[in-house]
């Protein structure tokens, strides 16, 4: 297969994608429909699977299709940074360049997008505060901060990334002294373990019926750090709302397991907060294309 003639067809199967129309994309990109359905067609043959699941109500990514759109966005995102680059080739990033990022996202999600970074522009230096605390930018010489919650009202800029889904996870240890709950009641029987900011009366939501309750859960841990609470419940210490993008992980390597696969907790939006006014440093730009990538690439539960 000569994949280099595929390129134009996975960036058009990206726009289809984010559109979620035939119609749209071929609007925005200058195309009849007709040509922007064969682009799709010829690409699903190529790769030997469905990607769009046409129906009457529209079209919807199909599992292959999701797995393929994060990688045809990281194109279009370098394809759309090298014309940009060469827009203002006199601008070479260069100097430090300070972030602060939330624990839970550091390993898996800021470090390799740091890297690609660095490659991409060598003259840049890297500072990271690693820390769930809202740190003020100007205060604390921040280029970039990674937040996740409700933003607080400020004068700075904010890019989403995407949302957080809590997951309840245990260890097979834990799970197989203590059983495994059925039910979110019974985790009145558990011993939970808990970050500062989650409430000990907990909002529980079904995704089976798209329902919720209230539960109250006395924490047998406190942590003020994510990163301890996902370690203590990987050492059998109890039952967790996690994050999938830490979690996954070990979840494929057989050290923790998802229970109450019905049932999450809060959802939690992420975005990167910048104190840019006017148009943003392209270096700027590009780290937040790369988290959005590595956030997506990431952020996904286990069947």
């Amino acid at each position: 297969m000569n994949n280099i003639k595929l390129l134009p067809s996975l960036l058009i199967f990206a726009e289809v994608a984010n559109r979620g129309s035939f119609t749209d994309a071929a609007r925005h990109l200058g195309m009849s429909k007709s040509a922007v359905s064969q682009h799709i067609s010829r690409l699903e043959e190529q790769m030997g699977t469905q990607l769009l699941s046409r129906n009457t109500r529209g079209m919807s990514l199909t599992a292959n299709g999701a797995k393929l759109l994060s990688r045809s966005e990281s194109l279009k995102d370098q394809v759309d940074m090298a014309f940009q680059e060469l827009a203002s080739a006199e601008e070479v990033p260069s100097g430090v360049f300070s972030i602060t990022s939330p624990q839970v996202m550091h390993k898996e999600v800021t470090a390799p997008a740091l890297r690609q970074l660095c490659i991409e522009f060598p003259q840049l230096q890297p500072r990271v505060v690693v820390t769930d605390e809202v740190l003020d930018l100007i205060k604390e010489n921040l280029d970039v901060a990674m937040f996740g919650g409700e933003l607080p009202d400020s004068n700075y800029r904010a890019l989403p990334v995407g949302t957080v889904t809590e997951i309840f996870y245990a260890s097979p240890t834990y799970i197989q002294q203590y059983g495994e709950p059925e039910k979110p009641a019974d985790l009145i029987n558990h011993r939970c373990l808990s970050a500062d900011w989650q409430d000990d009366i907990k909002t529980i939501f079904c995704t089976k019926d798209n329902t919720e309750e209230r539960i109250e859960l006395k924490p047998y841990v406190r942590s003020n750090s994510f990163a301890c609470i996902e370690e203590m419940v990987r050492q059998d210490m109890g039952v967790g709302l996690l994050s999938p993008i830490t979690c996954e992980e070990y979840v494929r390597k057989g050290q923790l397991k998802r229970i109450l696969k019905n049932y999450h907790g809060k959802k939690w939006p992420t975005y990167i907060v910048h104190p840019f006014k006017g148009e943003k440093p392209i270096h700027v730009t590009r780290f937040y294309q790369l988290v959005k990538y590595y956030f997506t690439k990431t952020n996904r539960v286990s069947e």
